[in-house]
């Protein structure tokens, strides 16, 4: 008698891919778990990580525990090769079983990003984990390698990298891609929540956003000048918060959370952006961040989002959104991105007596379920590509940064189609390359002058 199976049309590794996504629900909803995969068999998705520093290990750490899988790291790249050490040994210590990466698929250089793409297969993911000049790049590859994506925000720093963004989003969708975008607040439940009771009017029309990150030093945003022992091209890339060519600074890299979550809420984006700050009690720090940015933002109704940033020690500090509205108001975070401890008032005054409804405690991590929805939506084979909304939330951050650095008034339009590129050659970068921003004798480096420099962020 003839074998059956001998005869079964062999399996896609798509519908293969679709098959266990089905399985993996189903057992979450019955609360068990799916057993262990070996990694040679089809529904095991691969991972590569580009980028290795602290945010992309966490990105590859959350992919390993997702109920989603099987996945399975399997090549790593960095151009600094103490990251990618630092990196492996921490995800293979916690993830013995899951981390497959031996020394030669440990790539480093400004091409390293090729070598572990070319590591995977067709449909398996690839986490872009970089600074976001090279997003576009690294995107760009991952297409033409059939690759699913997962990158980190921001995804573009200026209007022309924006365009090219969304070309690239147009060739993600063609080719059946699901790419998910590091804006994680849209995947937290609270908020999902709230914004839906938003949408059923629980505060009426929103009239006015407050967003919040007031906060000491962050990250590499102050920044003295370059070592020796350290070429100016890594020293920029391993300091790319100081430098808008390599971040967009730290209004790109550290505000987009709170800005995108309250156009989330308005279900728009502002039209125009006004700006306001400076740079204070300097010192050697020779970034190109200012201290304090206020920006108010406009939206097509005339309501307004205010934004206040500041990375200076000493001062009140506060880190959270707000959302005004004609009938009541809402928190839309609470204090950093989680828990966001979401809730609704019945008045402006947001006390315990007007309370009417909070989302209860605790909250899933919306870094895990970032994660849990794009292999979930691998696995089901459905449309899913966020790079559209995460470029408009990088153009509008830039838009406000654009204003503040400028001192202008500054439109979408006008953020979308400024010509100016802070690296156009990017992808062309090698160890040996000069640095896309050069320091003057003194090793300083070109500031934003508002009211001086009107037309571009630095000459």
């Amino acid at each position: 008698m003839k074998d059956q199976n001998t005869s079964r049309p062999q399996m896609t590794r798509r519908q293969m891919l679709k098959t266990t996504g089905t399985v993996a629900a189903a057992s979450t909803l019955a609360g068990m778990t799916v057993p262990h995969v070996h990694a040679g068999e089809n529904n095991t998705i691969q991972l590569a990580l580009v980028g290795a520093g602290g945010r992309g290990t966490g990105a590859a750490a959350d992919a390993l525990v997702s109920r989603f899988g099987p996945t399975r790291l399997v090549a790593m790249a960095d151009v600094f090769d103490y990251k990618l050490k630092a990196s492996y040994k921490r995800l293979s210590t916690q993830f013995a079983d899951k981390v497959d990466v031996p020394k030669e698929r440990q790539f480093l250089g400004f091409d390293a990003y090729r070598k572990a793409m070319d590591c995977l297969r067709p449909g398996d993911v690839v986490i872009l984990t970089t600074p976001p000049a090279f997003r576009w790049v690294h995107f760009t590859y991952a297409i033409e390698k059939g690759l699913n994506v997962f990158m980190e925000k921001p995804v573009t720093v200026d209007g022309p990298t924006t365009k090219k963004m969304l070309k690239l989003a147009k060739k993600a969708d063609a080719k059946g891609l699901k790419v998910a975008v590091g804006l994680m607040c849209r995947h937290c439940r609270a908020r999902q929540e709230l914004y839906q009771r938003i949408k059923d009017g629980a505060i009426g029309d929103i009239v006015l956003l407050r967003a919040y990150r007031v906060v000491g030093p962050t990250g590499t945003a102050f920044t003295k000048r370059k070592p020796d022992g350290i070429s100016e091209l890594l020293y920029q890339i391993k300091n790319f918060h100081a430098f808008l060519w390599a971040s967009g600074g730290a209004v790109s890299d550290f505000l987009i959370h709170n800005i995108d979550e309250c156009c989330w809420m308005k279900d728009d984006w502002p039209v125009e952006a006004k700006g306001f700050g400076g740079r204070h009690y300097r010192g050697d720090y020779v970034d190109q961040n200012f201290d304090t940015y206020n920006v108010e933002y406009t939206f097509r109704d005339g309501s307004k989002l205010f934004l206040a940033g500041r990375c200076m020690g000493g001062c009140y500090n506060e880190f959270a959104s707000y959302a005004q509205g004609s009938k009541g108001s809402a928190v839309i975070s609470t204090s950093a991105h989680t828990p966001a401890r979401c809730r609704i008032y019945k008045s402006q005054k947001m006390s315990k007596e007007n309370l009417t409804w909070a989302y209860p405690q605790p909250e899933p991590n919306p870094y895990r379920e970032e994660w849990n929805d794009l292999l979930q939506a691998i696995r089901e084979d459905r449309p899913y590509n966020e790079v559209p909304r995460g470029a408009m939330a990088s153009l509008v951050t830039s838009m406000g940064r654009l204003a503040a650095h400028t001192g202008q008034v500054v439109t979408l339009e006008q953020m979308m189609n400024h010509p100016h590129e802070f690296a156009p050659d990017v992808d062309k970068l090698t160890y040996q390359s000069p640095a896309p921003l050069r320091a003057d004798k003194d090793g300083r480096y070109p500031v934003p002058m508002p009211g001086i420099l009107t037309d571009r962020e630095y000459a």
